[in-house]
């Protein structure tokens, strides 16, 4: 079954490839592996939550922007190479939480993201994580996700 088949199976639909908010780019490539730059939960160039886990945001609503950042970051790997089932393995998600000082779900939260990659690609959708807290992001973002990807 090829990825495409897989997300049509799931019902999932990846949104269009964000653009950069800020002086860099989307995705450097380097010999096999992608590196995507951090991700926001964007939808339609809107987040789909604000503010801080453990404050305004419940865990169940981090887990939702964490899961739509990876579908960003899966925009972006589909744009760059063309097709998803060029690839081999996702290497490492490195998971960033606003939160609340208190807060100490952010590796729950990150789940949202590393759970939405192995239902896509199975067992090489298994990868290396760090899930991190801060006490802010971009616009508000109670997420971001980056990824290092081999193809």
């Amino acid at each position: 079954m090829s990825i495409e088949e897989r997300l049509a199976e799931l019902a999932i639909n990846l949104p269009q490839a964000p653009k950069p908010v800020a002086a860099y780019v989307p995705v450097v490539r380097s010999g096999n592996l992608l590196y995507i730059s951090g991700q926001l939960p964007l939808l339609d160039g809107e987040l789909v939550h604000k503010g801080k886990l453990g404050r305004e945001l419940s865990l169940e609503q981090g887990c939702e922007a964490a899961r739509a950042a990876a579908l960003n970051c899966l925009a972006i790997i589909k744009q760059e190479l063309g097709s998803l089932d060029k690839v081999k393995r996702i290497v490492k998600v490195f998971g960033v939480v606003a939160c609340d000082p208190t807060f100490y779900d952010q590796p729950k939260v990150i789940n949202g993201a590393s759970e939405l990659l192995v239902e896509v690609f199975g067992d090489k959708g298994r990868h290396a994580r760090l899930a991190a807290g801060v006490c802010s992001l971009p616009l508000d973002s109670p997420v971001e996700v980056e990824m290092i990807v081999e193809f």
